[in-house]
């Protein structure tokens, strides 16, 4: 089983409110940190595409720019999972960002092993 290293709620917490206090990205950069130390990618493509969604009814009067994100990560720590087992592993990840007022409201995710995106690339290129 698949045991994500975590820090305690404290740290994490002063973690976000340094990074809120001093980025214009914060949620981003939060995402990028946690997924950096968990999974340990060789590929994190993060993209903030809460502009195409700021229309949206769920979407009025929420003050944050950081709600839609597509997230695409290369990482050895989803070898052997399938796609549900491995998107767990994400969304358990940012389970904080996810339920936080203003937090993350969609995440969509492509996650690969270092073998699946080469296949990928060698398929493009071919």
């Amino acid at each position: 089983m698949f045991r994500f290293a975590t820090r305690g709620a404290a740290v994490q917490r002063t973690l976000f409110q340094r990074t809120m206090a001093t980025s214009q990205t914060p949620m981003e950069d939060v995402m990028r940190a946690k997924i950096n130390e968990t999974l340990t990618p060789t590929a994190l493509e993060i993209f903030n595409d809460s502009h195409l969604h700021a229309h949206h009814k769920a979407m009025q009067g929420s003050t944050s720019r950081e709600t839609h994100f597509r997230v695409y990560i290369t990482s050895d720590a989803f070898k052997s999972k399938m796609q549900p087992a491995r998107h767990r592993m994400v969304y358990t990840l940012l389970k904080d960002e996810l339920a936080a007022e203003g937090g993350i409201h969609a995440l969509q995710l492509r996650t690969r092993t270092v073998e699946e995106e080469e296949k990928a690339k060698a398929k493009e290129s071919a």
